[in-house]
């Protein structure tokens, strides 16, 4: 069975949903505020950042309950999480200590702290051959380039008004960031930096590439739909990422997964509680999923 773990903000509790039925399997009760989730990529843990809470949470999906948890004096609103697979790291980012937190993914140690030495770092990607990360800073309208190895920020590119959302295009490298403030669609090169811009829906906050790498989806809170992204479109006789679709969902989408072939997309709608199904090749929403008060990070539990 294929699960879902969807983060229900304002009931401080995690819900394991099977992702095919929608059907509640359990609740686990967490601290203040989970904002951000992760499954490690054997699927036995969940990583869970409880941001006003200021801590982490692991949890074991077989017995849905928490082995590991983690507090620091740096912690200050810790939300993004994103896995080094190649090194077995986890990278955390704190938006308002403006801090990454580089743990040890199988001891879940402490390894270091890097400052971004930007404002409000929110959310962290990693290139697609995890020697870099990337960090959008809400507060500075750029993204912190971290060269992964020697932990260090080697760049602060500028980007849109309020970027939060970012990924990379596993083909390419771009880095690909949504600009909440104003509706846009950062696309950089990985060696430059220098960025082109694609029009989005109202404060787009998330961007994640299906497994493909063709296509990225990006929801957008104030209009209540998903844009889709094609990252392989020819506008002008050059090839840049456009938006192509946007797909409507339930009130205030926000964290968005794929199913591992794609074929599925699963947004959680904070302002309606639920968890909207999208077709990805029909472009459209085809279920939704009950869950509990105000949904927002999700990630997915392969069968």
């Amino acid at each position: 069975m294929t699960e879902l773990v969807v983060l229900n903000k304002d009931a401080d509790s995690v819900w394991y949903l099977d992702a095919d039925t929608g059907e509640h399997l359990a609740t686990v009760e967490t601290d203040f505020n989970p904002h951000e989730v992760v499954v490690t990529p054997d699927g036995d843990h969940a990583v869970v950042t409880c941001s006003l809470g200021d801590s982490l949470l692991v949890l074991d999906n077989a017995s849905r309950e928490v082995v590991h948890r983690f507090e620091h004096e740096l912690f200050d609103f810790p939300h993004g999480l994103a896995i080094r697979e190649s090194a077995d790291e986890l990278w955390l980012a704190s938006t308002y200590s403006s801090q990454l937190f580089v743990f040890d993914l199988d001891s879940w140690e402490l390894l270091e702290t890097v400052p971004t030495h930007q404002e409000h770092s929110h959310m962290v990607t990693f290139s697609p051959d995890e020697t870099t990360a990337y960090v959008a800073n809400i507060g500075s309208d750029t993204i912190s380039v971290v060269d992964a190895d020697e932990r260090r920020v080697v760049a602060d590119p500028p980007v849109g008004e309020g970027p939060e959302g970012i990924a990379t295009d596993p083909d390419t490298g771009e880095i690909l960031v949504a600009n909440q403030d104003d509706g846009r669609l950062s696309v950089l090169d990985p060696e430059t930096y220098e960025s082109e811009v694609a029009l989005l829906g109202e404060t787009p906050i998330r961007v994640v590439v299906d497994p493909a790498g063709r296509y990225a989806l990006v929801p957008n809170r104030e209009s209540d739909d998903v844009s889709v992204i094609d990252t392989e479109f020819v506008r002008d006789g050059e090839r840049r990422p456009w938006e192509v679709a946007r797909v409507p969902v339930g009130i205030h989408p926000g964290g968005t997964v794929f199913d591992p072939d794609g074929g599925r997309a699963f947004t959680a709608n904070n302002k309606t509680n639920d968890v909207s199904v999208i077709d990805t090749e029909a472009r459209a929403e085809v279920a939704r999923y009950d869950t509990g008060i105000h949904p927002d990070g999700i990630d997915i539990v392969p069968e």
